[in-house]
């Protein structure tokens, strides 16, 4: 695999690594991503940018919102 920048080359090697050196400030829960910690950090702000469009609830992610789709769908 390729990277444009040795940031991105050392992020991608916490994947084998099994390093987490980005760490939640308020649970203390640890991530190999960035990106994944600031997504983790919706948990408690509270943002729940995703809306199921049949009864208006709300989810942090698209995964959560799939999953609770299928109470509607029966699946």
């Amino acid at each position: 695999k390729s990277f444009t920048d040795r940031s991105a080359l050392l992020e991608h090697w916490h994947v084998h690594s099994g390093e987490k050196p980005h760490v939640c400030g308020v649970c203390g829960k640890m991530f190999a991503w960035r990106s994944s910690l600031s997504y983790h950090c919706r948990v408690h702000a509270g943002v729940k940018p995703h809306v199921c469009g049949v009864c208006g609830k709300r989810f942090t992610s698209s995964s959560c919102l799939k999953k609770h789709h299928r109470i509607h769908t029966g699946q």
